[in-house]
């Protein structure tokens, strides 16, 4: 591990104090460091289109717009090889929260999360992509 010396604006630097605070970091070395870290996964994951990854797809809709829950499950059918598993949550008598765990390739993610979160209907549509390191190779992780 290196030690580096940064100067960095003051507004700057109390908001990764109140960060830090707010997370629960243990110093401000932590609280960079894992910044950085998700700067990165976000950069590499806008950079690969063929590049494999995992990544969790939030949104909340209204249940009651016209067929909406008819084209977002033709839109999950029609991408079945990409879903591992999806969360549907109740929010209240009108929206629905879905989380949706994928497996692909970046491109394949981010068309298919476009064709959620465009809809009519569907709000707060978030994308989290985590690059695979390993290429999806399942072996790499083995339990004893």
């Amino acid at each position: 591990m290196q030690r580096i010396t940064i100067t960095i604006d003051d507004d700057l630097l109390e908001t990764i104090d109140k960060i830090s605070e707010q997370r629960g970091y243990a110093s401000r070395s932590e609280t960079l460091r894992d910044l950085v870290r998700d700067a990165v996964t976000r950069e590499q994951a806008a950079v690969g289109g063929d590049t494999q990854c995992y990544a969790a797809l939030t949104y909340v809709y209204e249940h009651e717009t016209r067929d909406l829950s008819r084209r977002l499950t033709t839109t999950q059918h029609h991408h079945h090889d990409l879903s591992i598993s999806t969360l549907h949550v109740h929010v209240d008598g009108h929206d629905c929260l879905e989380v949706a765990v994928l497996k692909g390739t970046v491109e394949e993610v981010k068309s298919f999360a476009d064709s959620v979160t465009t809809q009519r209907g569907v709000r707060f549509g978030n994308l989290h992509i985590i690059p695979s390191e390993h290429g999806g190779d399942e072996s790499v992780h083995k339990h004893s």
